[in-house]
């Protein structure tokens, strides 16, 4: 896995290097600013990128833009991006962008090194990973006169954790439930929401990311 960091808090993104060396991955660059990343992209066309949502010269979503602009250069790249707050506009303008091989977590969660790390091989791997705190803030913040109020709380829950990025299986084991019955929440869902078999859209991706619009 060779690896791109973006980060403009040096002591982060030195941290960041360390911690991914030391469990056998390969950090080919490092950056501080948008220009700086999107060059290491073009150079070194990495496996995965590592983007801080808040970088120079104004601070506000400039990891946001670079992450989308890195992805239409290198349309295999995969991308986690960390944010120091939960901000649902910044998560759904990055799904939105497709969700396949894209994260969303808090800096926090990079000291919790085990679920860290099953996050970046998540979306290396082409999954989707958000983080659990994000999901429930934004849980706590959801409209209850929108779509998501005809959800039963079951349904709830595993629309939660369908936007981590959880499949079936994991879903199953983290709700003591059997496969079964996920797939049978799901199907609900997916009715409830009216989301119609398409094949030109991933039903799965749009019940997740009209959860997280319900809450900007």
């Amino acid at each position: 896995m060779r690896i791109v960091i973006a980060e403009d808090d040096a002591l982060l993104r030195e941290g960041l290097a360390l911690l991914l060396r030391a469990e056998g991955l390969t950090v080919v660059a490092t950056a501080e600013n948008p220009g700086a990343f999107l060059s290491a992209i073009d150079e070194h066309r990495p496996d995965v990128a590592i983007v801080d949502v808040r970088m120079p010269p104004t601070h506000t979503d400039e990891g946001i833009v670079a992450a989308v602009e890195a992805r239409r250069r290198l349309p295999e790249l995969a991308v986690l991006v960390l944010s120091a707050y939960v901000e649902p506009a910044f998560a759904t303008d990055l799904l939105a962008q497709g969700s396949a091989k894209v994260g969303y977590l808090l800096k926090e969660r990079v000291g919790r090194v085990g679920e860290f790390l099953d996050a970046l091989h998540r979306v290396v791997s082409g999954g989707t990973a958000v983080d659990p705190e994000v999901i429930g803030q934004l849980l706590a913040r959801s409209r209850p006169d929108g779509s998501l109020a005809r959800l039963s709380p079951r349904e709830r829950d595993v629309l939660a954790l369908m936007a981590e990025g959880l499949g079936n299986t994991a879903i199953a084991e983290k709700l003591v439930i059997t496969e079964g019955a996920v797939h049978k929440h799901i199907r609900s869902i997916f009715s409830k929401l009216g989301l119609a078999p398409d094949d030109r859209a991933d039903r799965r991706v749009t019940a997740v990311l009209r959860f997280l619009d319900a809450a900007r």
